[in-house]
C-alpha cells in the first residue's frame, strides 16, 4: 500500500531532520522524505499536523514470556503492546522455557513473531547451554538463525574461565556479548543497600555486585578485544567505570532502564512489589548519574525493561514478588518525560531510543542496519507518529501487555502515539 504522511514534524536523531515535511511510503520503505515521487498516488493519507512523526523506536531489552510462560505474557499480546508503543524494533532475552540455546527454537520464535506482522523481533541467544555456565552454546548456527548476540539474561556467570572463553569465541567471529554486570555471590538481594532497606528490613544488593562484575569484565575484554553489551546499569559507580572504558577504547557499549532513569528506592514506599525490579532502584545520586551519562552519551541507550509479571507473582510480600514490570508502551512516553522535566534536548532524548540502539545492534542487523532507528529514503518503512502535547495518566487495566503490574501506574506521562508503521503498514492506529 502507498501511504502518505503529510504536515507533520519529521524528526529523525540519526541525521539531525527536522522540520515540517511529508513522508511518503511504498512497497514497504520510504520513497519521499521531504518530497513526493511526481507519479505517486497513495491510497491513503494520515494528516499528522501537529505531531512528531518519528523512526519506529528500537528496544533492546523485551521479554515477550513465550515459550514457556504464557501465563505472564505471549507473543500477542507483548507484540501489541510494542506497536501501541511506537516499539518497532525489539530485542529478547534467552531464558525462555526452553531456553533459546538450539537454532531451531529461535528460528520458530521469529517465524511465529514475523506472522503477527507488528513489531521486528531480534532475539539473543544463549551463552551457555540451559543458562548453566558450563558449556557454550553453538554460536554460529544461533547466528545464522537469527540471533543478534548472546548473553545470560539475569543469570550470571559462576566461572570467569567459562566468559573468559565465550568472549574469545565471540571476538573471533565478531560477535557481541550482552551481559547484565551482577556478581553472583553479591546480587542476591532484593533491593538497594543502604538504609532504606535495612529499615525495612530487606535484604540489600551493594553498588559492589555491579561494579565487581564490571572490572572482571573489562579486565578480560582487554585480553580478548570482544565486544560487549552492558545491560542495565544501576549505579553512579557503574557510570563512571563505563566512560573510563570507552575512554581507554574497550568495545563497550550500555543501555539503562527506563525504570532507574526516573525512580529511586524510595519509590518502593510501604513495600510496594510493583518496585521490585532487577536491577534494584537506587539512590538519588545514582539516578543523577544515570541521567548525565545518558545525555552525554556515556550510556549508549534508553530500554524499557519490559518484563510481564502474573497477578500471583506480583502480589505477594516485596521479597517474595517476582521482579519486574511492564514498559514497552511506556518508553516513548518516559523518554519525552525526561526532555521536558531535565531540559534535555528532544533529539537525543529520542535518539537514546531509536538510532542509538540501532547503533548497538550494527551489523548484526544485517540489510536492515542502514535504516532501522532512523528516517532514510530507501529505508524500511518503520516508524510512529506521536501527539506530544497529548498527555494520558497510565492505567494498567488499560494496557495492551498481559503484564499489568508499573511502579509508573497513575502517573501522567506527555506523549500518544497515534500511528505505528511496520514495514510500511499500518500496523496501530489510536482514534
Amino acid at each position: 500500500m502507498k501511504i502518505l504522511i503529510q504536515n507533520g514534524r519529521v524528526l529523525d536523531p540519526a541525521s539531525g531532520l527536522d522540520r515540517t515535511c511529508d513522508v511518503a511510503l511504498a512497497a514497504g520503505r520510504i520513497v519521499g522524505l521531504g518530497r513526493t515521487p511526481a507519479d505517486f498516488a497513495p491510497a491513503r493519507r494520515i494528516d499528522a499536523a501537529g505531531c512528531l512523526v518519528l523512526p519506529g523506536l528500537v528496544d533492546l531489552a523485551a521479554r515477550l514470556r513465550e515459550p514457556g510462560h504464557e501465563h505472564e505474557g505471549m507473543l500477542e499480546s507483548e507484540m501489541a503492546a510494542a506497536i501501541a508503543g511506537g516499539v518497532t524494533s525489539l530485542v529478547c532475552p534467552p531464558d525462555t522455557d526452553p531456553v533459546l540455546d538450539e537454532p531451531g527454537l529461535v528460528e520458530m520464535l521469529k517465524f511465529r513473531a514475523e506472522k503477527l506482522h507488528q513489531a521486528r523481533l531480534f532475539p539473543l541467544g544463549a551463552l551457555t547451554r540451559g543458562l548453566a555456565g558450563e558449556v557454550l552454546t553453538e554460536m554460529a548456527e544461533l547466528t545464522e538463525s537469527g540471533c543478534v548476540g548472546f548473553g545470560q539474561a539475569e543469570v550470571a556467570l559462576a566461572s570467569n574461565q567459562v566468559l573468559q572463553r565465550a568472549l574469545q569465541y565471540a571476538a573471533t567471529f565478531g560477535y557481541t556479548v550482552w551481559l547484565r554486570p551482577q556478581d553472583l555471590s553479591l546480587g542476591k538481594g532484593v533491593a538497594a543497600s543502604g538504609a532504606l532497606a535495612t529499615r525495612l528490613g530487606l535484604a540489600g544488593i551493594p553498588v559492589a555486585a555491579e561494579t565487581i562484575a564490571m572490572h572482571t569484565i573489562f579486565e578480560l575484554l582487554r585480553g580478548t578485544q570482544a565486544r560487549v553489551h552492558l545491560c542495565r546499569i544501576s549505579s553512579a559507580a557503574g557510570v563512571e567505570l563505563v566512560r573510563r572504558a570507552k575512554q581507554e577504547g574497550l568495545a563497550v557499549t550500555c543501555d539503562i532502564s527506563a525504570n532507574s532513569l526516573h525512580l529511586t528506592e524510595n519509590d518502593i514506599g510501604f513495600f510496594d512489589s510493583r518496585a521490585r525490579l532487577a536491577p534494584p532502584l537506587r539512590q538519588q545520586p545514582d539516578r543523577d548519574a544515570l541521567a548525565a551519562g545518558l545525555l552525554d552519551g556515556t550510556i549508549d541507550a534508553l530500554v524499557s525493561d519490559h518484563n510481564p509479571v502474573d497477578e500471583d507473582a506480583k502480589t505477594l510480600p516485596f521479597a517474595e514478588a517476582e521482579p519486574g514490570a511492564t514498559g514497552l508502551e511506556l518508553l516513548l512516553s518516559l523518554a519525552l518525560k525526561w526532555s521536558q522535566e531535565a531540559g534535555v534536548p528532544l533529539a537525543r532524548a529520542l535518539g537514546v531510543v531509536t538510532c542509538e540502539p540501532a547503533r548497538v545492534l550494527g551489523a548484526a542487523l544485517g540489510t536492515l542496519s542502514a535504516s532501522v532507528g532512523k528516517l532514510v529514503e530507501g529505508g524500511v518503512g518503520d516508524l510512529c507518529i506521536v501527539d506530544p502535547q497529548a498527555h494520558w495518566t497510565v492505567a494498567p487495566g488499560t494496557l495492551c501487555s498481559q503484564g499489568k503490574h508499573t511502579p509508573f501506574g497513575g502517573y501522567e506521562l506527555p506523549g500518544r502515539v497515534r500511528f505505528t508503521l511496520v514495514g510500511g503498514q499500518v500496523a496501530f492506529e489510536r482514534d
